[in-house]
């Protein structure tokens, strides 16, 4: 069954987590159920960070006491959620086989040429990079910009994890091909870390192991480890109450004074500190990242992927699952009317669970893609719309 939605075909979905795409009390969630609790653990987070962006815990605490759910009547996502929903409808088209030039033409047909306005909602690095590209310029001269440090990769890095599950180098490596066109440097980093913990966190690996693997993929030295690695330091004290240990993972990465909240070794740092704090609690790791501010939404949006992967879709609330319905378009017009759940389906074929499931840390990485058709790289991945970003070609 298949439903329409703004002249799109895309697959039905299942309206509610406790449905038949959910798993057992009790029993393991499959590929399948960790990749819908990934996406819209990235989506609930982005609308619970969303009203908490660019605030000081300070500021947070003066409007709301503490953040515990939804504080807007009419929750929605952001550019995090939108352009997280663009990358994984391109990467379910080509899968492994995905190039720069995929992406940047997939930026041109779908983003930079609809129109020469300003794009509402978007970050500073799609700016940028929305700029150089209409200017002529390719990647990875597209990239160079004031912010190709930022976090925006890291914000749509999610479906990289879930499509190379178990796969931590696969995933940094196809994050890494997306990135090219608007990022750089820590920025790319950022995006790999994330897509590699995403990927480690789908085969149940717990979040020693999802730290480990997105440190796995990252330069040591980089600005991004150690930011990763004092926000973990910092998580894994005890202390004697919740807003005393969100003020040690934030004074730990945090650049006090600096005005752009959305750095990626901060922001990656920050959402890896909350996943580690909750000890991989979905309910827990989204709250500490939103109450800690800065770039909440982005980092809120991170660590909902991590412990949405990690425990599947039945992790996430159900009053805050079902508020999520399909986006609006308000950054991405061209991404109206899908929901992240499509995009989870697209990634995971139908026997995901028995084809890409393995214990923890015992999952291979795949061949490179020298003498594969598009499709044997895509791993099994259903067929994507025609009108989806990358059908274009």
């Amino acid at each position: 069954m298949e439903r329409k939605t703004d002249s799109r075909t895309v697959p039905r979905r299942s309206t509610r987590p406790g449905g038949p795409a959910g798993h057992g009390e009790g029993a393991s969630p499959g590929i399948a159920d960790r990749a819908r609790g990934a996406l819209l653990g990235l989506a609930v987070g982005d609308a619970l960070g969303a009203p908490a962006e660019n605030m000081r815990p300070s500021e947070i605490r003066r409007r709301w006491g503490r953040v515990t759910g939804f504080v807007s009547d009419d929750p929605a996502g952001t550019d995090d959620t939108e352009y997280a929903i663009f990358s994984g409808l391109l990467l379910a088209r080509h899968g492994s086989a995905l190039t720069v030039s995929h992406v940047e033409r997939a930026w041109h047909h779908w983003i930079a040429d609809l129109d020469e306005g300003p794009f509402r909602g978007a970050g500073f690095s799609e700016r940028g990079t929305l700029e150089n590209l209409r200017r002529g310029l390719a990647a990875p001269i597209s990239a160079q910009h004031r912010h190709a440090w930022s976090d925006g990769l890291a914000m749509r890095a999610a479906p990289f994890g879930v499509f190379a599950a178990g796969r931590p180098v696969e995933a940094a490596r196809l994050v890494a091909v997306d990135g090219r066109v608007s990022h750089e440097g820590e920025g790319i980093y950022g995006g790999q870390a994330v897509a590699a913990g995403v990927a480690a966190a789908m085969v149940g690996a717990g979040p020693a192991s999802v730290v480990a693997a997105a440190l796995s993929v990252v330069p040591m030295d980089s600005w991004t480890a150690r930011s990763l690695r004092r926000a973990v330091t910092a998580a894994q004290r005890s202390y004697p109450d919740r807003a005393t240990g969100e003020r040690a993972v934030r004074s730990a990465v945090v650049i006090g004074g600096y005005p752009w909240t959305d750095l990626a070794p901060e922001a990656v740092g920050l959402a890896f500190g909350a996943f580690t704090a909750a000890r991989g609690d979905f309910r827990t790791a989204v709250l500490t990242a939103v109450n800690m501010g800065r770039d909440a939404d982005t980092t809120a949006a991170v660590a909902g992927a991590l412990a949405g992967a990690l425990h599947g879709i039945s992790a996430i609330p159900e009053e805050w699952a079902s508020a999520i319905g399909p986006v609006r378009g308000s950054c991405l017009p061209s991404m109206r009317g899908y929901h992240v759940l499509d995009i989870a389906e697209l990634l995971t074929p139908d026997d995901a669970d028995d084809a890409r499931s393995a214990p923890p840390g015992t999952a291979a990485e795949p061949p490179g893609p020298a003498g594969l058709s598009e499709h044997e790289q895509a791993d099994g991945v259903r067929a994507v719309p025609a009108t989806a970003p990358g059908a274009t070609r």
